[in-house]
């Protein structure tokens, strides 16, 4: 089934990419995205220092007209990662940056959590479940004039991840410890985020997921207005 899953997210491997940045989003989404915007001022100092690093280096690649190819990497690839790979494409098509392709993967593959998913459609994206198996497909959409973004857990090197010519950014403390170097990244971040997991099954898993989805989509956002084009 893997093998299948690999395959479509392969054809789709585009989906984030190059040729239909700017679009128009759900406006549900552009309101959510709109108040992000508006907490840039909450992100810390030294938390803005490592984003600006990050943004320089897809500064680096957009003005030598190369592609822009970013994994995000957590233990599972089942919340954090999945988060930041969806947010990376949000955030370059609100910016306008061109030929950013976003990938996610996991130093071991699961699921892609479904607490993580609620949490992103709260946040007005639109996803679609297409399997039933332990590791779902989804498809995710931020607007009806771009492709969606096919989401399942896999290992950072497997199909459709690239092999080489990508930056890895690590997105868990875990994950950061466990891979000092990620074969075929020509850069490394470490801009790793509290795992929601530790809130599951009780009273505030939720809140805590809409916080933890909340942080990444605005240091993202704020990345990616940083870049210089």
């Amino acid at each position: 089934m893997i093998h299948s899953l690999a395959i479509a997210g392969l054809l789709l491997c585009a989906n984030n990419s190059s040729e239909n940045r700017g679009v128009a989003v759900y406006d549900s989404l552009q309101t959510y995205i709109n108040h992000r915007k508006a907490e840039f001022n909450n992100i810390p100092e030294e938390r803005k220092e490592q984003l600006d690093a990050f943004a320089d280096y897809i500064t680096s690649r957009v003005q030598s007209n190369r592609p822009v190819r970013l994994n995000f990497i957590c233990t599972h690839n089942s919340r954090r990662s999945h988060m930041g790979q969806i947010w990376a494409a949000v955030a370059a098509n609100a910016y306008n940056v061109d030929r950013v392709h976003t990938y996610s993967g996991g130093t071991e593959a699961t699921a892609f959590n479904p607490r993580a998913v609620a949490a992103l459609r709260r946040a007005g994206l639109t996803i679609n479940q297409t399997t039933t198996d332990d590791n779902r497909i989804y498809h995710v959409t931020y607007s009806k004039h771009a492709m969606p973004i096919t989401s399942f857990s896999k290992v950072y090197d497997h199909a459709p991840n690239p092999k080489r010519d990508f930056a890895a950014i690590m997105t868990c403390s875990s994950a950061d410890k466990a891979c000092p170097a990620v074969p075929g990244a020509d850069q490394r971040f470490a801009i790793t985020y509290e795992d929601p997991k530790a809130f599951d099954g009780t009273d505030k898993e939720a809140a805590m997921y809409d916080e933890r989805c909340a942080q990444i989509a605005r240091e993202l956002l704020y990345a990616f207005s940083k870049v210089k084009k």
